[in-house]
């Protein structure tokens, strides 16, 4: 009996060490598993190489989220003018959004170009994601609010691919902005992974579930919440919706995606041809886009009448 119940003692620690070092071993290969994610999902940084030339920028430095920095570029536009916050996408900086500066500045509108955390010359962070970027973009329309340049009801953002999307959360988000214009935005975001999973080959189940799932964990938001096919209806103000014809990385459905989802007739969708990255088409079409910023952030009537009577009495003198 003795030796029986020693057998059995011996054997059950044996198991017992045994479930140990197998918990042990997938933890290890969990940790390992959510590290290699993380580091596949980096967005690369790359450093601007040039600046606005040709127009009265100055560099300047945002206060942002968890006691980050984001570098920025400042191009002002006379007094209390309207102005734009405009954040680039996965992977930019505020340099590849510089085609933009020219036509909107002389259209007269103060122009705030920055890098997103984890992006440029901007701090670094644990990670980037859609909204920490609407956050970013949060703090750049803050910042120029505050500016005695701008006229702060009538700031408006425009953000690129990722930045679009945020431009769409960050709309549904607050009441205060004037317009929002997103540039080849996707539709969701889970849509956007898929194929980011198709394109490496990683079978949905079970590997591509489990890294959509750990990404909305670390992100702290459903993809559905943040999903501009989704937020749209919740925007605020009025919406621009820009993508090319011929964009191979968000197909130019997800465009008509989001604006079939609209609430009302303020969102507005602009096609164009064009790829994902390709802004020659986007230069081309400027006018229009410009169109919409104008009727979006045109004063009031009574303080257009008002203007007017200042100006006739200034020539009066």
């Amino acid at each position: 009996m003795a030796e029986a119940g020693a057998f059995s003692a011996t054997t059950i620690a044996s198991v017992l060490l045994a479930l140990a070092a197998v918990t042990a071993f997938a933890l290890l290969a969990r940790l390992l598993l959510d590290h290699l994610i993380r580091r596949s999902l980096r967005a690369p940084r790359v450093a601007e190489s040039s600046v606005p030339d040709g127009l009265p920028w100055c560099e300047v430095t945002i206060a942002g989220a968890r006691g980050k920095t984001l570098f920025g570029w400042f191009i002002p536009a006379g007094e209390c003018a309207p102005a734009m916050a405009i954040v680039h996408g996965w992977g930019g900086n505020a340099e590849m959004m510089l085609p933009l500066a020219g036509p909107l500045h002389t259209a007269g509108y103060a122009l705030l170009f920055f890098d997103a955390r984890c992006h440029g010359r901007s701090d670094d962070d644990s990670f980037a994601s859609l909204p920490r970027f609407a956050e970013d973009l949060a703090h750049a329309v803050d910042w120029l609010a505050c500016r005695r340049e701008v006229d702060a009801r009538r700031i408006g953002v425009i953000g690129h691919s990722v930045g679009g999307a945020a431009a769409l959360l960050l709309a549904s988000e607050r009441k205060d902005l004037a317009a929002a214009v997103a540039l080849a935005a996707f539709a969701h975001p889970e849509a956007v992974m898929r194929r980011w999973l198709h394109a490496r080959r990683i079978p949905y189940w079970p590997l591509g579930a489990y890294i959509l799932g750990y990404v909305q964990r670390v992100i702290g938001r459903r993809f559905a919440d943040i999903a501009p096919c989704h937020t749209i209806r919740a925007a605020g103000c009025p919406v621009l919706l820009v993508h090319g014809s011929d964009d191979a990385t968000v197909p130019v459905g997800d465009a008509r995606q989001i604006y079939a989802r609209r609430r009302d007739e303020r969102v507005s969708l602009l096609l164009i041809p064009g790829s994902h990255d390709g802004y020659a088409e986007l230069e081309r079409h400027i006018d229009k886009v410009i169109a919409f910023l104008d009727d979006a952030t045109r004063p009031p009537d009574d303080e257009r009448a008002a203007e007017v009577l200042l100006a006739k009495a200034g020539e009066g003198k």
